[in-house]
């Protein structure tokens, strides 16, 4: 895929990049494998909002994506690669030797006419998808399992990499795109390849309307709070000195978070720290 440019004929337009689609060979999906999904907009399953800054947004039509790959040694072709408005990768249709269709997260290098399978005997290309223990050590995958029989749960995102790093006992070390170096059950599957739309990072939106198309509503910062509403919030002029707080007064920017202490010991290594912007 490539980036578009368009012609600045009004300020939004000038820093505005899209894509061209040029990957894309059908335009509607496959009607059997879409639902309509209610969007809940950052509502928990109360009703009541748990992320602040969402709604809106075009209304969209959910595909239906086979993460589990649990259609064993029945090859299938690709018939088109689609576009997902759910997802920031592409999506590829599946036609099986049995006539089921699926939609799977398509990644790098899988064309329109290529054969791929789900089998523990699959050759090490990209789409298929084998055991960990079956893959070799140094192997770009995706949408990893955490638990066997759940499905993919790591690596779905545009541009994902993940790579096995070695093999100890009845665990697989898998490097995530993170950095964090995490050991996983040789029984849970992984696709092989990166996933696609590498360049979905390089977008620039341009204008906030782009925004909220995509269902996301202008955030305010604390600081520009009044005291009632935010820690940070109140004073005269611009404030100095603050720690970073939630609304709540949770630490954050740094600030972890994380109690798992029955995964902790799965964590071989912690995700790198990012660099500080100068």
């Amino acid at each position: 895929m490539g980036i578009k440019n368009f012609r600045p004929r009004s300020p939004g337009r000038r820093a505005m990049t899209g894509y061209d689609f040029a990957e894309i060979t059908k335009t509607k999906p496959e009607r059997s494998l879409t639902v309509w999904s209610h969007r809940v907009a950052g509502r928990s399953n109360h009703g009541i909002k748990s992320i602040r800054y969402k709604g809106g947004g075009h209304k969209r039509l959910y595909r239906i994506i086979d993460f589990l790959r649990d259609k064993f040694d029945v090859p299938a072709t690709v018939a088109a690669i689609e576009y997902d408005p759910n997802r920031s990768c592409r999506i590829a249709l599946l036609h099986y030797k049995d006539g089921e269709k699926r939609y799977i997260v398509a990644p790098i290098g899988l064309k329109v006419g290529d054969t791929v399978v789900s089998g523990d005997g699959a050759d090490i290309k990209p789409g298929n998808s084998l055991p960990l223990s079956l893959i070799p050590a140094g192997t770009i995958i995706h949408n990893i399992e955490m638990r066997p029989g759940k499905g993919g749960q790591i690596g779905r995102g545009a541009g994902s990499e993940s790579t096995l790093v070695s093999k100890v006992g009845k665990y697989v070390q898998v490097k995530l795109p993170s950095g964090e170096v995490r050991q996983i059950l040789g029984v849970c599957r992984a696709s092989i390849g990166q996933v696609g739309n590498t360049d979905n990072e390089n977008i620039s939106w341009g204008k906030a309307g782009r925004a909220r198309w995509l269902g996301i509503r202008p955030s305010v910062r604390g600081q520009a709070m009044n005291p009632i509403d935010h820690p940070l919030g109140g004073g005269e002029g611009v404030g100095k000195g603050h720690h970073p707080v939630t609304p709540w007064g949770q630490p954050c920017k740094g600030y972890k978070t994380r109690h798992n202490k029955r995964t902790d010991s799965m964590i071989i290594k912690r995700r790198a720290k990012r660099k500080q912007r100068k």
